[in-house]
């Protein structure tokens, strides 16, 4: 395994920018090493090697952000337990990690519903949107696991979240509502019927979400 680590390093170094490297750390994304490698590149690094638990639970347990994406890319889905999944959800320090594990392992295991039932109902914010993203992923592959999510129930607490303090978890929340109503138009109208309190909010925030609802589902130009 110590090899195909270092094959792994090797491949990272001459992918290497430092210039986006820069750049992410400027904007708070930090690793104790970031190489700044595409996610494209990243992708076709992982198709080199064979999924291994080993290998990637050993790469995911590196301070390196590639590595971490490359955990994602290379754990063996049939092999990853919810306990893991959780311990994962809880370890993510960024945006685009929570996004490459939600769209790379997450929403195909056979218990994305209840991952998103657990962690929607943690009340760490940075689990919660985790929760929501992978609801959210979930809706963009209209997954069968969506049929065991209480939907409604998911739905009015995205709504409570739109007004947290946290930007992370409005944007969460914010992408459960857009994404759940992309289904169909149905679930579309029924979004904009749940969130019809909010209108005449003196709330900015409150009217900023909603004013970015009805724009999605074409109700304001």
């Amino acid at each position: 395994m110590n090899d195909i680590i270092k094959k792994i390093r090797t491949d990272l170094r001459l992918s290497m920018n430092g210039a986006v490297s820069a750049s992410m750390r400027d904007k708070g994304i930090s690793y104790k090493m970031n190489f700044g490698v595409g996610i494209p590149r990243i992708k076709q690094i992982s198709e080199k090697y064979k999924q291994d638990k080993d290998l990637a639970d050993t790469l995911w347990s590196e301070d390196v952000r590639e590595l971490k994406i490359l955990a994602t890319l290379l754990y063996p889905v049939e092999q990853f337990s919810k306990e893991m999944a959780l311990r994962w959800i809880s370890e993510i320090n960024d945006q685009e990690l929570r996004e490459q594990l939600c769209k790379n392992l997450l929403q195909k295991l056979t218990f994305a519903d209840e991952l998103v039932g657990v962690s929607t109902k943690n009340s760490v914010d940075y689990i919660r949107a985790t929760g929501y993203w992978l609801f959210a992923r979930l809706c963009i592959i209209k997954s069968e696991t969506l049929e065991k999510i209480d939907t409604g129930k998911l739905i009015v607490d995205a709504i409570v979240d739109l007004k947290d303090e946290s930007l992370l978890l409005r944007q969460s929340a914010l992408n459960v509502l857009k994404y759940y109503g992309r289904i169909s138009e149905e679930k579309a109208s029924g979004v904009l019927q749940k969130v019809s309190s909010l209108e005449g909010s003196d709330d900015p925030v409150e009217k900023e979400m909603l004013s970015l609802l009805k724009f999605e589902f074409g109700l304001e130009s």
